[in-house]
Parts: structure tokens; sequence; C-alpha cells
């Protein structure tokens, strides 16, 4: 799954320097994630990075958006690139 942030977001801009793949963004209100761009981090980290830095706990996974690892690290691939 992409991941997404909620409406508990403070603005802190701390997670958009984080997401290795440019998936952050600021939107009208909050931060957004544009799902097309989340890989949770794999193939780059172990976990979430954004989800690793935000002071609020307000990145959980989208249930709009359900992947597997695998399709992840298709994204990944896509993404980057690298095979």
């Amino acid at each position: 799954m992409a991941l997404m942030i909620t409406d508990e977001c403070i603005n802190c801009d701390v997670c958009e320097p984080e997401c290795p793949n440019e998936a952050i963004f600021q939107g009208i209100e909050i931060y957004e994630i544009n799902p097309s761009k989340c890989t949770e981090c794999v193939g780059h980290y172990d976990e979430p990075q954004c989800q690793q830095v935000c002071p609020v706990d307000c990145i959980p996974l989208n249930p709009d958006v359900a992947e597997s690892k695998d399709q992840l690290m298709d994204k990944y691939y896509k993404l980057t690139a690298v095979k």
C-alpha cells in the first residue's frame, strides 16, 4: 500500500525532504503523498522514512491503494530505472 497523510498533519516540513521518491508535496492545507510515487521506501530503506520522522504519527497506510511488497518493488524499479 502507498502511505497517506491525515488531517492531523501540522505542516512541520520534516517528511517532505525524507522521501526518496519525492512523493510528498505541500497540498492546499497539509502535506500529501502521491500514491503513484510512494513505495513505502521499499528499495531504499527498511522502513518508511516519513513515518520515522513524523512527530504526530499522521502517516498511515492508504487503504485505497493496496499493493504487495513485490508491486512496491516493481514501482521502485520503474521510478529509479534500476533493475
